[in-house]
């Protein structure tokens, strides 16, 4: 399968401070591919390294299009679409309100129209809600929110950073089942930084590992996941 995105050679930095040594890495057309790591290995940061929001270096390829020189904003308009940590949602618009946000940059109002009832059949707490401020949505709705106003974008890429985070098990089971409809359905490519790396594993195709801004293992999800002495050393179950 094609790579959607080819990444190589990335460094970033805050400041002096430098974040990433060299990576490469590649998510693959309709695929699923799986950031892992301690805290502080760099994950966030290379999610807003290709969403240019870091200062960065490196070869990074979408679709045959460079756009390691390109602002957030033409990176976005391109088809990358990214979940922050923390959800990001508006929380004094409501639902509805965060949803059309999300679609800020489309034309195609008829197909806009269709994907609101999309997200409300993924998200069906979404629709019970569609009138409601999003700050008063449980965590678990409101990462629903945040997934659904990304995907408004009709995005090729979805980045996503830590959705599980500060969510019940059964609401993250819930939400991991989702995006791999979406994946199938809708053939978005995911990159996932994720701390719960078992979960992670059961979804995605490929996996890398960082360490302190490098990779260190990577290959197939289901290697990685079976491979007791990989599990042990580097993610701890």
């Amino acid at each position: 399968m094609a790579a959607l995105l080819e990444v190589r050679g990335l460094h970033a930095q805050y400041g002096p401070t430098r974040v990433l040594h060299g990576l490469d890495f590649a998510v693959e057309a309709g695929g699923i591919t799986t950031i892992l790591g301690a805290n502080g290995a760099g994950k966030t940061t290379t999610l807003r390294a290709v969403c240019g929001m870091v200062r960065r270096q490196g070869e990074l390829t979408l679709g045959g299009t460079r756009i390691d020189k390109l602002a957030t904003e033409s990176i976005v308009r391109l088809g990358v679409a990214h979940v922050p940590d923390g959800r990001g949602t508006f929380a004094a618009l409501s639902v509805e309100e965060n949803l059309r946000l999300g679609a800020y940059t489309r034309r195609d109002k008829a197909e806009v129209a269709a994907d609101y009832e999309r997200m409300y059949a993924y998200f069906p707490r979404l629709k019970e809600r569609c009138k409601q401020q999003a700050g008063l949505l449980s965590g678990g709705e409101q990462q629903m929110l945040a997934v659904s106003r990304a995907l408004m974008l009709r995005p090729k890429l979805l980045l996503l950073d830590e959705p599980s985070f500060g969510l019940a098990p059964l609401v993250v089971q819930e939400i991991f089942e989702i995006f791999k409809e979406i994946n199938r359905r809708d053939r978005v490519s995911l990159l996932l930084v994720e701390q719960n790396a078992a979960l992670a594993l059961k979804v995605a195709d490929q996996a890398y590992l960082l360490e302190t801004g490098r990779v260190v293992i990577s290959g197939p999800a289901e290697d990685i996941r079976n491979d007791a002495s990989v599990r042990r050393s580097y993610l701890g179950y």
